[in-house]
């Protein structure tokens, strides 16, 4: 894959917070704000899919809300070993 340098300004706090962050995982601080951002641009698309959806078919009701959020805890849940009450 293709790299491309680049300068980024950040607070200091938040540039303190992330090379802290690297260190601990391992990892160099360019990968971790990478990841960061492809996490993003995820939850990006994720969003727009999320509103397509609902302006093809209308807004998500209560219920179906409270039944995503139930699946997702039982996924975490899975996921992780845990309880689900524990995962919510």
């Amino acid at each position: 894959m293709a790299v491309k340098k680049v300068t980024v300004t950040l607070p200091e706090e938040l540039f303190e917070a992330l090379g802290s962050a690297a260190r601990e995982d391992g990892v160099p601080l360019s990968r971790l704000v990478a990841s960061a951002a492809e996490s993003e641009l995820r939850r990006r698309v994720g969003r727009r899919l999320v509103a397509d959806w609902q302006a093809e078919h209308g807004a998500f009701t209560v219920e179906e809300l409270a039944a995503a959020r139930a699946e997702m805890a039982s996924a975490d849940a899975e996921a992780f070993g845990v309880s689900p009450s524990a995962a919510a």
